[in-house]
């Protein structure tokens, strides 16, 4: 990406019965973005990737192709662990 292209933080709740985040993808939009990163947080304490995560993962990507928007990656914070979906061949 060219180094004038100025990071963002989107902030969003995203519900568990949620499938995608819309305010995520409007503000991506919005920003005329060429890729994002999501997270989230398992308050469990385990940051191992849930069968639903791969799923939301896998709706998320295809929603933000699109929209021509690349998903570079999807992060679960567990703790002091996080564990991406990318290094996993997830996406």
């Amino acid at each position: 990406f060219p180094a004038t292209s100025p990071a963002v933080t989107i902030t969003a709740a995203i519900c568990s019965s949620c499938s995608i985040s819309i305010p995520v993808l409007s503000r991506a939009l919005e920003l005329n973005a060429a890729a994002i990163i999501v997270a989230h947080n398992h308050p469990s304490g385990v940051a191992e990737p849930s069968d639903a995560d791969v799923r939301i993962t896998a709706r998320i990507r295809e929603a933000v192709q699109l929209l021509d928007i690349r998903l570079l990656d999807h992060c679960i914070v567990a703790g002091p662990e996080v564990i991406s979906l990318a290094e996993r061949g997830l996406l």
